[in-house]
């Protein structure tokens, strides 16, 4: 444990890849928050946390081993997702009037970075202060992004036991980049069924609404008067994928997103420099390992398509400059 940090870190082996590659699990603890975190995929594999007793769960989906991980990879359970979180249509976009041609991973498109996106390497791994820093690179062409790109992403437990990831990258080249952490929540406990009943607020009034790929039709659509008005805080319900665009920080709404769960009392609040938040309810889990809505995703990130979608905020990142990105996950109880 490095001098002055509040945060307890250890280390401990977690399996080997088939090529020979070690994995290792970091955990974290502090103020009663306890977060285990793999160098494989920056994998965010539990976050537990007590309820209003006192006693202390796991809130995060996450599997007990890396075979888990390895044979159930498509949900991305608490995956860092990079280089492009969420989905670029047709696979391919244009970069400073040179097209660029992607891996494509779901029919036309590419979703998460593609096959042999972040979530599937393997990072490096060193003790900071209140936490660990994964890096990695990523060489020009992998998956068809542009640029040698650097990327850190540092976990670190704040006092009151708030999760804060904070990205930081940089490129030799023209690039596009969007990062984001896939955890699913469920505050009643992982494994303890739907969590669909949950209440969820969002500091959003509006969403970009999808098409039948679930590519943004680059439209900015009010969210007043539809089922996707999570302005005050009701039941999450089910049947969502998308993208909300979060109320600027100085608009006084509060954290972009809030859920809590009244049967425990544990509250997640979410707070984030990121322009939107997708969120993902899981519908479509079979029951391997997780049944169907068996936990809450809140992606904060860049929207869908971006790279195409020029009235989008920006996701190019050139020479010289600094990506930076941080979001916090702060717990609590009512």
């Amino acid at each position: 444990m490095i001098t002055g940090s509040g945060t307890a870190v250890r280390a401990d082996d977690f399996g080997t890849l088939a090529d020979g590659t070690p994995v290792h699990r970091w955990t974290l603890e502090r103020d009663g928050t306890r977060v285990r975190v793999l160098t494989y995929g920056g994998i965010v594999q539990s976050v537990e946390v007590p309820d209003r007793d006192g006693v202390r769960a796991p809130v995060a989906l996450g599997l007990p081993d890396l075979n888990g991980y390895l044979a159930f990879p498509g949900p991305y359970f608490g995956a860092l997702v990079g280089r492009y979180a969420n989905r670029i249509g047709g696979a391919g976009f244009e970069l400073d009037g040179r097209a660029y041609r992607l891996a494509p991973n779901e029919g036309r498109n590419q979703v998460h970075g593609g096959a042999g996106g972040f979530d599937k390497r393997v990072w490096r791994a060193r003790e900071v202060a209140d936490g660990i820093e994964l890096s990695l690179v990523s060489e020009d062409g992998e998956e068809g992004f542009p640029g040698r790109l650097a990327v850190r992403a540092a976990y670190t437990l704040e006092a009151g036991g708030a999760l804060r990831i904070a990205y930081r990258a940089s490129t030799d080249a023209p690039t596009v980049l969007n990062l984001t952490n896939h955890t699913y929540w469920n505050l009643a406990g992982a494994g303890s069924g739907s969590a669909l009943g949950q209440l969820l607020r969002i500091a959003a009034g509006r969403i970009t609404p999808v098409d039948a790929e679930s590519l943004p039709t680059g439209e900015l659509l009010p969210v007043a008067g539809t089922r996707f008005d999570f302005r005050e805080p009701v039941p999450v319900g089910a049947g969502y994928d998308h993208n909300f665009v979060l109320d600027a920080p100085d608009a006084g709404t509060g954290p972009a997103a809030e859920l809590y769960d009244a049967g425990s009392g544990r509250v997640l609040t979410v707070t984030t420099t990121e322009p939107g938040l997708q969120l993902y309810t899981a519908d479509h889990f079979d029951g391997r390992p997780f049944g169907p809505c068996a936990g809450v995703a809140l992606e904060t990130q860049h929207f869908p398509d971006s790279p195409n979608r020029p009235e989008f905020p920006s996701t190019v990142l050139r020479p010289g400059e600094e990506f930076v990105s941080t979001t916090v996950y702060g717990f609590s109880v009512r």
